[in-house]
C-alpha cells in the first residue's frame, strides 16, 4: 500500500465499478459524423455549402463521387494498386497469397528474413499460400492458459500485398495503368531472386466506420488535423494549399481542418513504395496522370451503383468500364474554383526536365485526401442487429424481442453482453463505434447541452446515460470535452496514455513500437508524450495543439492530488502542484468525470522536471507496442486480426484474451489481466454471439453503400513460394501475376455473401 492508502488493486476494483457497468454496446444510427472545421490561412474557412459562404467543397454529392472513383481506380497506383485493393471485403483484406512480411517494424535480427510458419518447415515468405493450420502464428501449448509455455512464436505479420515499387520517372496523361518506373528485384521480396510485390508491414484495416476514428491508422499518425499534403496535420509545417487570389496571382496557404483524420491518411497509401507507389513520386504526378483521363477507364462500374450509376456508362445487362467525365470535370464541379481555376503554371514547380505544374496538378493532394474522406464517411455500418434491436426505454440496453429469435438466442445474447461487460471488452470497445478510438463521436453523445437524441428511433438522449446507464462512459475516460489522453493502470504501474490507443500483449513490443514511434521529422505520435512535455514546461514540443486542451480531472487515475503525503505515482502538495488551467489563466476543473475529493490539479512545472530524476513513474507513458483499439463492428468478416494478422478466426481472438494476452509486457493495460474467460467456454461461446451481432447484412452483401466497381487484385504470383514464373510486362526480372477480379455490384448489393476470413485459407 503506498502513502495515501492506495495500492494497484485497489485502483483496479475502482475503475470497473465507478460509474456502473461501463459504456454499452449502443446503435449507430443517427449519430453525427465529426464535423469538419478549420481554417486557411489565417481566416476561418467554410467546407461545405451547407457551412457558409466560400466553402472549399461546393458541391458534397460530386465529391463523394469523385472519393468513390478514385478510392477504387487502380490508376491511382503506378502497377495497378488502388486504395480498394486492400480494402475490397468489408473495408478490410482477405487474400491469402503473398501476404507475408518478414516483420519490417521489428528491431529483431529477424526483421528482414522470413520465418517459417506454424504448418509446415517450408512454409511462409513470398507468394505463399496461407493454410488454416498457420494460425494463430503465436502458440502456447494450451491456448487458454499462458502459463503452458510458446510453443510457436514469429515476427512476421500477415498483412497486405501492394506494390513492386521502382524508381518514378515519368507518367502518361491518358493511358497505361502503370507509371514510368525503373524496376528490379527487391531484396527482400523475391523468390528465388525473382521479383515479387512487396508487402506491407502491418495488417489492413478496414475502412467501414473509419469516419470516427480521431486518428487513423494503427499508430495513429493519420493525424486528426488535415494539412492538405501529407498525413502529419500541424506538424508539417511546409505544407500548404496553393489559392487563386487574383486573376495574375496564386499564393500557397496553410489549410488546417479538424476531424478529417481520413483525409490524412489518404496522403500516405498513395506515395508509398510498399502500398501503391514507386519510389519519389510526388501529388502533383499523379494529378498529371489522371486528371484529363475518364476515371476507372478499366473497370466496369454497374448501372446501378449507388454513387457512380448516373454516370456510369453501363446499361441494364450490359457492363461497361469508365464513366462519361473526366477527373478533371469531377474536380471543377465539386471544388470552389479559387484551388483550380488559376490560369498560369508559374508558381507551382515542376518535375525536372518536364513542363510546369498547374493549379489543379499542385492541388491534387487536397481534392483526393477531401474527396476520400467524404465518400469513407458514408462507409457506416448502422444496421446490424445491435442497431436494429428494440431497446429497454430506461436503460436503453438491447432486448432483442421481435427480431424473430428464439428465447434460446436471446437468452446467449444476453449471457454474451454480459460477459462483455463483466470482462471489460466495454471499457476500450466503447460508444456505438465500439471503440474509445471515436472520440469526436463519444464526446458529443455524452453532450447534454446538445439537447440532442440518437439511434434508431432517435430515442437515446445524449448526456451522462447516453453510452449507458449511470454515466457509464466515464468508466472508459470519455467525457464531453474532447481529451485525447487519459490516466489508468498498466503492468508497469500507472501511466499516462492515449485515449483510443491500448498495448494488450499481442507480441513482444520490440516487434512493433505502435504510437511509440516518431513522424518523419523525429517529434514521438503519441499524445501523451506531448503532454509530458507540457507538464514539464517545454511548450515548443507539441506538436498536436489539442495536448494543450488535456484536462487532468477527467484523467481515470490522478495525477495530481491536493494532500500534504507523499506517493511515488501521483503528485502531492509537498512536491509542488498548481490548477490545471492555471498556466492559461482558464481552469480546467469543470464538468470532470471524476468525483475526487480535490481535482483538477497537476504538477508545477519544477515539480514535473524534478520528478525526472526522484520518481519518474509519476510521468510514465504506456507507449510500446501501443495501437489504435479496432471498432467490433462487422468483426466477423474483418479478418486476420491484429494489427500484425496473427490470428484467423474470432475463436482464437477469444482464446487470447481468455489467456489474458501472449507477452507481459510494462505497458500492457492490466484490463486485460482482469479477463475471466479461460474456463468459461459457455461464456465465450455467446460472447461470440453477441460480436456476430455487430454485422450489418449490407456489408455482409455488399448493398449499398458499400457497393462499387470492378477491381483487379493483384493476388499473389504464377507458382508457390518455392518457385515463381518470371517476365511480367513491367520487368523481366519480375513474377507474372495472378490476379482476383471483384466483380461490379450495384446498390442491391450481391446473391453471394462475403465470408470470414478463414473460409478463404486453405485447408491442408
Amino acid at each position: 500500500m503506498n502513502k495515501l492508502g492506495w495500492t494497484t488493486a485497489g485502483w483496479l476494483f475502482w475503475l470497473p465499478f465507478a460509474f456502473a457497468h461501463g459504456p454499452q454496446p449502443m446503435p449507430l444510427q443517427n449519430v453525427p459524423i465529426p464535423k469538419v472545421f478549420g481554417t486557411l490561412g489565417e481566416l476561418p474557412v467554410n467546407f461545405l455549402p451547407i457551412d457558409g459562404s466560400d466553402p472549399i467543397v461546393v458541391d458534397k454529392q460530386k465529391a463523394i463521387a469523385l472519393g468513390k472513383a478514385l478510392f477504387w481506380d487502380v490508376n491511382v497506383g503506378s502497377d495497378g494498386m488502388a486504395c480498394g485493393s486492400c480494402h475490397f471485403h468489408a473495408g478490410a483484406d482477405s487474400r491469402v497469397k503473398n501476404q507475408m512480411n518478414p516483420g519490417l517494424k521489428s528491431k529483431a535480427a529477424t526483421a528482414e528474413t522470413f520465418e517459417r510458419l506454424p504448418s509446415s518447415a517450408d512454409s511462409g515468405g513470398p507468394n505463399y499460400t496461407l493454410k488454416t493450420t498457420d494460425f494463430p502464428t503465436f502458440r502456447f501449448n494450451d491456448p487458454l492458459n499462458k502459463a503452458s509455455g510458446i510453443s510457436f512464436a514469429t515476427d512476421d505479420v500477415v498483412s497486405s500485398s501492394g506494390t513492386f515499387s521502382g524508381n518514378f520517372t515519368g507518367v502518361s496523361k491518358f493511358t497505361g495503368e502503370q507509371d514510368q518506373c525503373a524496376r528490379s528485384v527487391d531484396p527482400i521480396f523475391h523468390v528465388d531472386g525473382t521479383g515479387t510485390r512487396r508487402v506491407e508491414p502491418r495488417n489492413a484495416p478496414t475502412v467501414v466506420n473509419a469516419i470516427f476514428n480521431h486518428r487513423n491508422f494503427w499508430d495513429g499518425r493519420a493525424n486528426n488535423i488535415y494539412n492538405g499534403a501529407s498525413p502529419w496535420g500541424d506538424r508539417d509545417i511546409d505544407a500548404g494549399v496553393w489559392v487563386k487570389t487574383s486573376a495574375r496571382s496564386a499564393a500557397k496557404k496553410k489549410l488546417r481542418l479538424e476531424n478529417a483524420s481520413l483525409a490524412s491518411l489518404s496522403m500516405g497509401p498513395a506515395l508509398s513504395d510498399v502500398e501503391m507507389s514507386c519510389a519519389s513520386r510526388k501529388w502533383p504526378n499523379i494529378g498529371r496522370k489522371l486528371l484529363l483521363r475518364q476515371p476507372l477507364q478499366g473497370q466496369k462500374v454497374h448501372n446501378e451503383d449507388s454513387v457512380l450509376g448516373a454516370l456510369s456508362l453501363s446499361t441494364p445487362g450490359s457492363l461497361k468500364p469508365g464513366l462519361n467525365t473526366t477527373y478533371k470535370n469531377l474536380i471543377m464541379g465539386a471544388f470552389n474554383p479559387k484551388f483550380w481555376s488559376f490560369s498560369s503554371t508559374g508558381p507551382f514547380g515542376a518535375a525536372p526536365g518536364q513542363e510546369p505544374y498547374n493549379q489543379m496538378e499542385a492541388n491534387f493532394s487536397m481534392f483526393f485526401g477531401i474527396a476520400l474522406q467524404l465518400y469513407q464517411g458514408t462507409l457506416v455500418s448502422d444496421q446490424a442487429p445491435i442497431d436494429l434491436t428494440p431497446r429497454d426505454p430506461f436503460t436503453h440496453l438491447p432486448t432483442w424481442e421481435g427480431m424473430g429469435k428464439t428465447q434460446a438466442e436471446i437468452d446467449s445474447l444476453n449471457n454474451g453482453l454480459a460477459t462483455f461487460t463483466n470482462n471489460h471488452c466495454n471499457l476500450c470497445h466503447s460508444g456505438p463505434a465500439l471503440t474509445t478510438a471515436a472520440i469526436t463521436l463519444n464526446s458529443t453523445l455524452v453532450d447534454e447541452t446538445l439537447n440532442g437524441f440518437y439511434g434508431n428511433d432517435l430515442s437515446i438522449p445524449y448526456g451522462p446515460d447516453a453510452l449507458g446507464p449511470d454515466g457509464g462512459a466515464y468508466a472508459a475516460g470519455i467525457s464531453p470535452h474532447v481529451s485525447v489522453v487519459t490516466r489508468n493502470t498498466t503492468v508497469g504501474g500507472i501511466k499516462l496514455m492515449d485515449l483510443g490507443f491500448a498495448n494488450t500483449g499481442v507480441a513482444d513490443p520490440a516487434g512493433d513500437p505502435g504510437i511509440g514511434d516518431v513522424d518523419d521529422f523525429g517529434n514521438p505520435l503519441s499524445y501523451s508524450d506531448q503532454y509530458v512535455q507540457y507538464l514539464l514546461g517545454n511548450y515548443s514540443n507539441i506538436k498536436d495543439k489539442v495536448v494543450k486542451s488535456v484536462r487532468s480531472c477527467d484523467f481515470l487515475v490522478e495525477i495530481a492530488k491536493n494532500v500534504s503525503t507523499t506517493n511515488l505515482v501521483i503528485f502531492t502538495t509537498p512536491n509542488g502542484i498548481q490548477a490545471d488551467g492555471s498556466r492559461e489563466g482558464v481552469l480546467k476543473n469543470q464538468d470532470c468525470i471524476n468525483d475526487f475529493a480535490l481535482k483538477g490539479n497537476i504538477p508545477t512545472i519544477t515539480a514535473a522536471n524534478a520528478s525526472l530524476s526522484s520518481a519518474p513513474l509519476k510521468l510514465g507513458v504506456a507507449k510500446k507496442a501501443t495501437f489504435k483499439i479496432p471498432g467490433l463492428r462487422n468483426i466477423e468478416l474483418t479478418g486476420p486480426y491484429m494489427h500484425n494478422g496473427s490470428m484467423s478466426t474470432l475463436e482464437q481472438v477469444l482464446e487470447f484474451y481468455s489467456r489474458k494476452g501472449n507477452n507481459d509486457n510494462p505497458d500492457r493495460h492490466t484490463l486485460v489481466s482482469n479477463i475471466a474467460l479461460a474456463n468459461a467456454p459457455e461464456q465465450r461461446a455467446d460472447l461470440l454471439a453477441l460480436l456476430k451481432s455487430f454485422t450489418d447484412e449490407r456489408v455482409r452483401y455488399e448493398k449499398a453503400p458499400f457497393d462499387h466497381p470492378e477491381i483487379k487484385v493483384p493476388n499473389g504470383h504464377v507458382g508457390d513460394h518455392i518457385s515463381v514464373t518470371a517476365g511480367n510486362p513491367l520487368s523481366a526480372e519480375l513474377a507474372t501475376e495472378e490476379f482476383l477480379v471483384i466483380p461490379p455490384v450495384g446498390a442491391n448489393g450481391s446473391q453471394t455473401p462475403l465470408l470470414p476470413f478463414e473460409s478463404y485459407l486453405q485447408v491442408p
